[in-house]
């Protein structure tokens, strides 16, 4: 019997995640809004968001795996919210870096995974020292907006059935 073939391991991704937190940064250096649902939108990113797209398609959407904030917060010690990392959306149950060169599906919306999301010198503000080092490795990922859809606190995370483009 031969060893799998690591593409065909890469290709199978059965599980799905859900949505748990929705976070929109309305201008630099102000708190997130929390709401229970946002507009995703090729031309737009995600409503209400200051990265709308005017800055880079392939960072319009942040997104992290509460699993990992659970992670960060054991290195630091402390409690953390996601407020305090500026991403938009945290998931939980599906590994984000399997999406890597895949197109995935949130609610009816459709993202295609653009890169790793690696911490910002805020890191060390937010979470205090060592805060920058603690989310190495845990930043989560960004997307492009790829279909126009809503995405909802509780919204499906899967690999797609669309082709990536």
């Amino acid at each position: 019997m031969s060893e799998p073939i690591l593409k065909n391991l890469s290709d199978t991704l059965p599980q799905t995640g859900t949505v748990t937190w929705i976070g929109l940064r309305p201008a630099p250096r102000q708190p997130l809004m929390t709401v229970d649902k946002v507009a995703a939108s090729r031309k737009n990113a995600l409503e209400g968001d200051r990265f709308n797209g005017q800055f880079s398609k392939k960072r319009q959407v942040t997104l992290i795996q509460s699993e990992h904030i659970d992670a960060v917060s054991s290195i630091i010690g402390k409690t953390v919210s996601p407020e305090l990392l500026r991403r938009n959306i945290v998931v939980s149950g599906i590994n984000l870096l399997a999406l890597k060169d895949k197109t995935f599906q949130i609610g009816t919306a459709v993202l295609k995974y653009t890169g790793p999301c690696h911490p910002c010198s805020r890191m060390e503000q937010n979470l205090g020292p060592g805060g920058w080092n603690a989310m190495r490795g845990h930043g989560g990922i960004t997307a492009q907006v790829v279909a126009d859809g809503v995405i909802s606190v509780g919204s499906e995370v899967r690999v797609a059935a669309v082709a990536s483009s």
